[in-house]
């Protein structure tokens, strides 16, 4: 029985064709899964053979259980979860880049035409330093990825092992280099990135369960509506048994290094050139990123102070000057939220994407302590990850023409160029000044020196991430 692509699923009544693709498709990409220790590998083939016994044996070994799990399974474990508190098993996911279809001489997926996947990273024009310039497990060809995470660094490393012991024994199957991935959480348990403010909050949803649930939390979600159709995650993976029934999704991964000392001294440089005093000076901080440390949006409430759960349910329509958050906010350029002004609503949504990044490094210190000269200037940062159904559309449009571009989103005349992301914008010229409120709501804005770059991309590739069919079908 076909199922509807541009809607959202019920995965505890799916049926048919939906309940065969739940069952083939790998977790993580649908609804998040839990990984607070996360261990990302980036593989090399100089053996087609190989290449392909690894993927098999990830999902159908001789013996025991295999390692790769659908997304059914990840879905029945986290009910499960929920009800009884019975832990689910570890997160194992694979992924191949144009050129590892090529090394296993597999034609890659083809729908849609993604010229974006086949390409890379490396060619994708996004303004990122050059590839020479890249950690050196970067630079070099990727022909593959494995991330295996858990709650518990224990399941973590027991699963990590398993799957090292069948690379070995895989012939022409070499490791480039690894990533370790640690959540990074606040005073109230929300996940947060490394300069202190709760992250991954805005979420596509693609399950009518988790949207429900998201109403229920917000009063209806009346303001911004997360459900997304499943065509915005998932596309048929053609290189399977049954395209109709396969699916998978390309998956985006970057490491992003966070100069946090950096940062934490432009926020209070940004506040003093304000005049922004006492705990107005943490409006400093919130106009770069979008929402206060503790997860706040800065367009619905002036000062901290919201907790559980962190608020979601706002738009940009009462704040139409920037006179609340600023054009430049993080949040606002890479979520517009229907501001954008360039497009349709329902043409805008199109670019967002399902984010399930991590952070990286150790830390002595602790995030939101006040002080700026026990902070990092390097070796932490996050480990961008996001699921699309297309990259051209979804990343690379919110790269380069959201975060990128000091003309997004359209201002009211006389407002000022928005200028880039401070946060993840790139570019090759000097930032242009940025235009603050300088009371929150009120009419006065005041033109200063936007903040310098505190993050460096430091290497990345596509990836997709094909069906468990596929895998069992080498």
């Amino acid at each position: 029985m076909p199922f509807d692509l541009t809607q959202p699923l019920s995965w505890e009544s799916a049926a048919g064709d939906a309940a065969v693709m739940l069952d083939e498709l790998q977790p993580n990409i649908v609804k998040a899964h839990t990984r607070e220790f996360l261990t990302i590998l980036f593989l090399k083939f100089s053996d087609p053979a190989g290449g392909r016994a690894l993927l098999k044996a990830l999902s159908q070994p001789p013996t025991g259980t295999p390692l790769l799990k659908s997304a059914k399974t990840h879905l029945q474990e986290v009910k499960a979860f929920k009800a009884t508190g019975t832990k689910g098993t570890p997160y194992v996911s694979v992924g191949l880049t144009g050129d590892g279809y090529a090394a296993l001489n597999i034609p890659a997926p083809k729908i849609p035409p993604d010229a974006s996947f086949r390409s890379g990273m490396k060619n994708a024009g996004l303004n990122d330093p050059a590839p020479g310039t890249w950690e050196p497990h970067f630079r070099d060809a990727i022909h593959a990825v494995i991330l295996v995470g858990d709650q518990m660094s224990g399941p973590r490393n027991k699963a990590l092992t398993a799957v090292r012991h069948l690379i070995q024994a895989c012939h022409g199957v070499h490791i480039l280099g690894e990533e370790k991935g640690h959540g990074l959480h606040n005073s109230n348990g929300d996940g947060i990135e490394h300069f202190g403010y709760v992250d991954g909050r805005s979420q596509p949803l693609f399950l009518t369960e988790d949207i429900d649930d998201e109403r229920l939390t917000t009063d209806g979600a009346t303001n911004w509506d997360p459900a997304f159709a499943l065509n915005r995650v998932i596309v048929p993976d053609t290189a399977a048994p049954d395209p109709s029934r396969h699916f998978g999704s390309y998956f985006v991964f970057r490491k992003l290094e966070q100069n946090v000392k950096q940062f934490k001294k432009q926020e209070k440089a940004l506040a003093k050139r304000l005049h922004l005093k006492g705990e107005d000076a943490e409006r400093a901080g919130a106009m770069l990123v979008g929402r206060f440390e503790d997860g706040t949006p800065l367009t619905t409430q002036f000062a901290d102070g919201n907790h559980h759960p962190v608020p979601n349910d706002f738009d940009y329509d009462s704040d139409p000057n920037g006179a609340k958050c600023p054009f430049f906010a993080h949040i606002r350029k890479v979520n517009p939220r229907g501001s954008g002004g360039f497009e349709q609503v329902d043409v805008e949504r199109l670019h967002i994407m399902a984010r399930r990044g991590q952070t990286y490094g150790v830390r002595t210190d602790q995030p939101n302590d006040g002080r700026i000269e026990n902070k990092p200037s390097k070796d932490v940062g996050l480990l961008f990850m996001a699921f699309n159904a297309d990259i051209a559309e979804q990343f690379e449009f919110a790269q380069s023409t959201w975060a990128n571009s000091p003309g997004f989103p359209r201002v009211p005349p006389g407002a000022g160029a928005p200028g880039l992301d401070l946060v993840i914008g790139q570019s090759p010229n000097p930032r242009p000044d940025i235009h603050c409120p300088v009371e929150w709501g009120g009419t006065t804005t005041a033109t200063t020196t936007a903040t310098p770059q505190a993050v460096t991309m430091k290497g990345g590739e596509y990836f997709f991430m094909p069906s468990l069919a596929f895998c069992r079908s080498l």
